[in-house]
């Protein structure tokens, strides 16, 4: 991924990082206000974002009150800001508000590989040993085998079964068809508390990688008594090249600075907006680069492989707890096979794409793709929270 000076930014506004019927939704973000050096919880109203940190000093906080969506969209708060003005302030500066990622304490968790029409990317990832040149063929090899044998294959099935001897007859299985289609699926830690970043940052892409793409998902934000309790958007940053070389190397595929984006913000449960609602969504990406490329693509919730509270449960339970509760990816359909540049190297990320993911009921989070080392260095954790809630009494 080659440098540039001056680093590219997306024009960002309210009309178009807002769901379409925000009017009616009740939208919690984060703003970094200079004067306290720190985090607010606020409130989207139009466009005015409202600071609730008195009555919630964190949105972790916020999500374990039952009231949270009329907190949200009626309770009286602190300072305001304009919503405009903070999207067009760069996403660094300490000296002037911006947005943040809208989570906080919850930990940041990402189910794999639920989408059978992706799960063979990982394959095909895997086959190859992280080589983009060898994609074409194996892939080719891969659908000649497995064909629509996936097709609406519930995991863990007498069907999943069946395939997964096929599979092994053809000597095809692979460890990640065991969490696609198997009884159990794959849910690990994406990143550290507070290391996301929200819209209109950087987002980071190992320097080393020669193989890599966004991953546009829907994000289950989960209370620490297991309730989902909204959803936002994220891009769960994946480096091919890493990952295809050997699955033990995940932590450095995905776990990297400003690797994991989440945003623009929590969408609250409510009448209007619930589970049966991010089930149907559709989650467009757009992708356009310094030199005039543009890649479309697309991830519908409709197929996916396991239902949501069925990665929610893998995630929380007597097995396992989250007293901040947590957030979680809930993975892609979207794998980018087209060329970028060489024939058969397949598509890769250049400095300065301009990565935006969508969908009508939750908005529209935008980032700017830059080397993880060429990222703000991630400096604001939980000590720095602490300290900064002390100085405003609220601890």
């Amino acid at each position: 991924m080659e440098s540039a000076a001056a680093r590219p930014r997306p024009v960002l506004t309210a009309a178009s990082v807002l769901p379409e019927d925000a009017d009616r939704a009740a939208l919690v973000a984060r703003v970094h206000a200079p004067e306290w050096d720190g985090p607010c919880v606020a409130a989207i109203r139009g466009e005015q974002v409202v600071d609730l940190t008195s009555l919630a000093p964190t949105v972790s906080d916020l999500l374990e009150r039952d009231d949270a969506a009329a907190v949200v969209r009626e309770a009286d708060g602190g300072s305001t800001w304009n919503l405009d003005e903070l999207l067009q302030a760069p996403a660094n500066r300490r000296d002037v508000p911006h947005l943040l990622a809208p989570i906080d304490l919850q930990v940041i968790k990402a189910a794999g590989v639920t989408f059978a029409r992706s799960l063979l990317e990982r394959v095909i990832e895997e086959r190859t040993g992280g080589d983009p040149a060898q994609a074409a063929r194996v892939r080719e090899r891969v659908g000649q085998v497995v064909g629509g044998a996936l097709d609406g294959i519930r995991p863990g099935s007498p069907e999943a079964a069946k395939a997964r001897e096929l599979l092994v007859s053809e000597g095809l299985w692979s460890q990640y068809l065991e969490v696609g289609i198997g009884p159990d699926p794959e849910v690990f830690t994406k990143a550290p508390v507070l290391s996301a970043v929200g819209t209109g940052a950087e987002v980071g892409v190992l320097g080393a990688s020669v193989w890599n793409n966004p991953e546009p998902e829907a994000v289950l934000v989960v209370d620490s008594r297991g309730r989902v309790r909204g959803a936002t958007l994220g891009n769960d940053v994946n480096l091919r090249d890493v990952e295809g070389r050997s699955a033990l190397l995940l932590s450095r595929a995905k776990d990297n600075n400003a690797s994991c984006a989440i945003g623009p913000f929590v969408r609250l449960f409510d009448d209007d907006f619930g589970l049966d609602t991010v089930r149907g969504l559709d989650i467009d990406l757009r992708i356009d680069g310094t030199d005039g490329y543009v890649l479309h693509g697309s991830s519908s919730m409709s197929e996916i492989s396991r239902d949501i509270l069925e990665l929610v449960a893998a995630t929380h339970g007597s097995h396992h707890q989250y007293p901040d509760g947590f957030v979680l990816f809930t993975g892609t359909l979207f794998a980018p096979t087209e060329d970028r540049h060489a024939p058969g190297a397949g598509f890769t990320h250049e400095y300065g794409d301009i990565v935006r993911i969508s969908s009508p009921r939750l908005g529209a989070l935008v980032n700017t793709v830059v080397t993880s080392e060429q990222a703000a260095p991630w400096t604001f954790g939980v000590r720095a929270l602490m300290h900064y809630l002390a100085r405003r009494g609220l601890l």
